[in-house]
């Protein structure tokens, strides 16, 4: 049985950023790449979503985020990808496992939610055993989606095999 599913059961990661257009839709797929080649993939299903103000359903994500990632032969068409407004969707707030955001302000937000009692909230360093934020590159050109893409990436390598094992041990503790 691998560490991330518990008799067959599917557990849930959600990444949070302010719009889920940028860093939480680099994290969500470069996350998704990891777990493929840790073969989780099928034990772990990945998430993300905007908890800001200016979060909306439906918006496609940025531009230079789908050109740094093609750098990380990740191909994400326009269309592949759409942004979800956690505070009009919070069910997927209580379906979470494990909530991972890119800053301390976000993992505060998250936190106030109900629907977030009681689960495990991280920010990204915090899940590579370290601290700080993963600052927004929005407007701020294609190198700096590519160090912001880098830094994501990094915080993931060192805090997935973390992530895998809190996933187990929390379903292993459910009823």
């Amino acid at each position: 049985m691998s560490p991330s599913t518990v008799r067959g059961a599917l557990t849930n990661v959600l990444l949070v950023c302010h719009a889920n257009t940028c860093r939480s839709v680099m994290a969500h797929v470069l996350l998704e790449k990891m777990l493929v080649e840790r073969r989780r993939h099928d034990a772990v299903r990945v998430r993300s979503g905007g908890i800001a103000n200016h979060a909306r359903d439906g918006m496609i994500p940025s531009l230079d985020a789908r050109i740094v990632l093609r750098e990380d032969d990740i191909h994400l068409a326009e269309d592949a990808f759409a942004s979800t407004d956690l505070r009009r969707h919070r069910h997927i707030v209580a379906e979470a496992h494990l909530i991972v955001t890119m800053t301390a302000q976000q993992k505060a937000m998250i936190g106030a939610y109900e629907e977030a009692q009681g689960r495990p909230i991280l920010t990204l360093h915090e899940l590579a055993g370290e601290a700080g934020d993963v600052d927004d590159p929005f407007g701020q050109g294609e190198d700096r989606y590519r160090a912001t893409r880098d830094e994501i990436k990094r915080c993931l390598e060192l805090g997935v095999d973390r992530m895998l094992t809190l996933l187990h041990d929390r379903r292993e503790s459910s009823p």
